[in-house]
């Protein structure tokens, strides 16, 4: 797979503002936010989206919600409502080919989005 941004991130070669990170995930702010919390969160086991997934990746999957949960829970928008994307291949809207969920909260968000 191609290097990207995200890998950069997590050797610490690029700076990012951290939210959270365990030994599976991290989570930093979004450089162009879409809402007044907008926070991104990988895994530390390099996947480039969920259309080329397989069954060895279940944990890291279930990893990154767990830790959109707690960046929820630290930004305090737990209660109000969030949104969990993942964007998936060009069509799906994905620009940087490493899985990635965004968590979007802070105010009402609308449905469909855009």
């Amino acid at each position: 797979m191609k290097e990207t941004l995200f890998d950069a991130i997590l050797r610490g070669e690029i700076p990012c503002k951290k939210v959270y990170e365990d030994d599976a995930t991290l989570a930093f702010h979004d450089i162009a936010p879409q809402a007044p919390v907008h926070v991104l969160v990988i895994p530390k086991t390099r996947i480039q989206n969920v259309g080329e997934a397989d069954d060895s990746h279940g944990e890291a999957l279930g990893r990154v919600l767990l830790a959109a949960r707690n960046v929820a829970q630290l930004l305090g928008i737990q209660k109000t409502g969030f949104r969990i994307v993942l964007n998936n291949g060009k069509d799906g809207g994905q620009t940087v080919d490493y899985l990635h969920a965004h968590v979007l909260g802070g105010r009402a968000l609308d449905w469909p989005p855009g």
